[in-house]
């Protein structure tokens, strides 16, 4: 016997709600997908205090590898420190097997930082505020060592 479900919009939904579907989606994703192969890449820039002054986050997973999250302090912003991270990441997710990097980034972030670094927009969303995009891009990594 089936339960009669209502919708409803709810902002912000509760947090029970929230993690109900959240571990539903786990739950499923676990079950049919090969997520147990999936591994964390983490490329962080610390000083001999360990006060982090940037990093790379995300993952790999089988050919491909998901940047996440690329931040540079301020102070730390056009020195090359971002492009020092990049390829720590490429060089490790390489290491790992990867042959394709990809990532998202709005317009306001860091597309010509990505551009310049060998990325290629796949996706342009449209339609935020002020005229942001966002930006989809990739970059397949070479077989040869770098």
């Amino acid at each position: 016997m089936s339960r009669q479900l209502r919708i409803s919009v709810q902002s912000p939904a509760s947090e029970a709600a929230i993690a109900a579907v959240d571990e539903g989606l786990s739950e499923y994703n676990v079950a049919v997908g090969p997520l147990s192969d999936v591994r964390p890449l983490h490329v962080i820039a610390a000083d001999e205090s360990g006060n982090v002054g940037g990093g790379a986050i995300g993952r790999t997973w089988g050919l491909c590898c998901e940047l996440q999250q690329l931040w540079v302090a301020d102070v730390q912003r056009g020195k090359g420190l971002g492009t020092e991270l990049m390829r720590s990441f490429e060089a490790e997710a390489k290491r790992r097997g990867c042959q394709l990097v990809y990532l998202d980034t709005f317009t306001f972030q860091a597309p010509a930082l990505y551009g310049a670094l060998g990325y290629t927009e796949v996706l342009r969303t449209e339609g935020f505020a002020n005229g942001v995009a966002k930006h989809t891009m990739q970059k397949k990594l070479d077989a040869s060592p770098r």
